[in-house]
């Protein structure tokens, strides 16, 4: 017999840290950061391929201002050249206090300047000599449709190999998932092979089916899709929101029984409907929620005013 106390406890620990994203654009719909989410708040600023890293700069300085811990994106295919990645550095650096950045290679073919993936950035030094001190890499549960896995578990060797000699604090935040299954054999499989980079598991905020479905679909999400796609139905089911609480459960429960799991936390992909799913996050964080006996749980809160 499970202990509901107890599990209650590790849902609202594993979510405690919990950081989401938004785009510049998205930050302009947000009356006042502070009102949304918990002071301190890691709060990632999505770079979509020919924005402008100036809005990614004020955006920066923005969440700053209002109380949150801002985490650009850098995206190294759409970085022009080494001056120019130093020219954002710094300004991020100077004006936003930033000390943690998410390191992509990003979603155009063909680089845009001299860095084709983030290996090559990182071994600027640069990212250092700004006081970058955290740095987040891409992480994918269910593959990538653009790199083999054998390019993968490469690439993910050298990310591990570079923290442990720059002595840098690295983990790795992953695309949203679905499902639980994938993600654990994920983890069991790179350990084995040689990770020691803390995951921050990817999982989808509070959006309706068909939202969710049309997200996967762009970023390829694999085997955890089947997942969704069975709950969708009709179009009735396809426009009812979805909640990943179930998913949440899971991932928690096993992070904290398997105590040699990489897994520590979760980010969450508000995929636009930021208010919504930061209200449904600060619910379970202060504990205002109930098991059910699906796997999954509901909230204390009427978040439908939102």
């Amino acid at each position: 017999m499970r202990d509901e106390g107890n599990e209650k406890e590790l849902i609202a620990r594993f979510l405690r840290h919990c950081s989401l994203e938004v785009t510049p654009i998205g930050a302009k719909k947000i009356g006042h950061f502070a009102n949304v989410l918990h002071a301190g708040t890691k709060v990632y600023i999505t770079f979509l391929a020919g924005s402008d890293y100036g809005d990614t700069v004020r955006t920066a300085i923005r969440l700053r201002r209002e109380g949150m811990n801002p985490v650009p994106h850098i995206a190294a295919r759409s970085i022009p050249s080494r001056s120019y990645l130093e020219q954002i550095l710094k300004a991020l650096q100077a004006e936003a206090s930033v000390e943690e950045v998410l390191i992509i290679a990003g979603s155009i073919n063909q680089p845009v300047g001299e860095f084709d993936s983030s290996m090559p950035l990182l071994e600027t030094g640069l990212l250092q000599k700004y006081g970058i001190s955290r740095i987040g890499v891409a992480g994918h549960p269910e593959g990538c449709p653009d790199i083999s896995p054998e390019e993968l578990k490469k690439a993910l060797l050298q990310k591990n190999a570079y923290a442990r000699q720059h002595a840098i604090e690295m983990h790795i935040t992953t695309q949203f998932c679905f499902a639980a299954t994938p993600v654990i054999e994920w983890d069991r499989k790179i350990r084995n092979e040689g990770n020691e980079l803390p995951i921050h598991i990817g999982i989808p905020g509070l959006a309706t089916i068909k939202t969710l479905l049309g997200h996967a679909k762009a970023c390829g999400v694999g085997p955890s899709m089947r997942v969704l796609a069975r709950q969708g139905g009709n179009m009735a089911r396809l426009m009812t929101t979805r909640t990943p609480d179930r998913l949440v459960r899971e991932l928690a429960v096993y992070a904290a029984n398997n105590t040699d799991s990489d897994i520590k936390q979760c980010h969450l992909y508000p995929f636009g409907g930021l208010e919504k799913s930061a209200a449904w996050l600060q619910a379970i964080q202060d504990g205002d929620f109930a098991l059910d006996q699906k796997n999954g749980f509901k909230l204390l809160r009427d978040l439908a005013r939102l």
